[in-house]
């Protein structure tokens, strides 16, 4: 995963509230796990004029010329500017994956579903929670080169007149993105420790690693 320290960038504007998980990636792109692959199918129903499917090759599909990921102007923005109860719905794993692999880093909202929302720390973006009054100043001050800037460790959003927006985050997962650390990563930090309880086991009690007699 990658590590979290800061970012500057293009800000996309999604005015839509409720953006369940199914719209960040549609059912049908589910049987994959690969993780990767899902970028160009990020907001499929919104994105184009026809239906995705697994594998298909996005370069020629007719596009929604209204969705803002399809403006020249936001298509390489990595901060997400969107409403409340963003990521509601289904729990797939696959709209972080999507997102992350579309190259979003930071999402801006008032609220998140609580799973999507912890499974944005798993995948290396970083979720921060905003009142509505901030993020309705945002949008307001949002358009076409608009960059802010976020800082993990000091916990700051730089807008472009230099205002600072402070906003708040558990440590331990503040952490966990800091030094790149998905689940895997993170058990992988204690791998001396487990060696050494499977030592232990191993001497306190044989019989459990014994071969099993036919």
């Amino acid at each position: 995963m990658l590590a979290f320290d800061r970012i500057k960038s293009q800000v996309i504007p999604l005015d839509r509230a409720n953006v369940d998980t199914d719209a960040i990636i549609p059912k049908q792109f589910l049987k994959s796990i690969r993780r990767t692959g899902f970028g160009p199918f990020l907001f499929d129903e919104w994105r184009y004029l026809d239906r995705g499917e697994p594998d298909m090759d996005c370069s020629n599909r007719p596009k929604n010329p209204d969705f803002v990921l399809n403006k020249p102007e936001y298509a390489h923005g990595q901060i997400l500017l969107t409403r409340e109860n963003f990521g509601c719905g289904s729990s797939r794993e696959h709209a972080p994956w999507a997102l992350a692999d579309y190259g979003i880093r930071v999402i801006i909202a008032p609220s998140f579903a609580d799973i999507f929302y912890n499974n944005c720390f798993k995948n290396g973006i970083l979720p921060i929670v905003l009142d509505a009054e901030t993020v309705d100043q945002l949008f307001r001050e949002v358009g076409p080169g608009y960059e802010l800037e976020v800082v993990l460790e000091t916990q700051t959003i730089t807008k472009p007149d230099g205002t600072v927006i402070g906003f708040d985050i558990d440590p331990s997962r503040k952490e966990r993105l800091l030094k790149g650390l998905d689940d895997i990563a993170l058990t992988l930090a204690f791998a001396e420790d487990i060696r050494a309880y499977e030592n232990r086991r191993h001497e306190e009690a044989p019989w459990l690693f014994a071969p099993i007699q036919p």
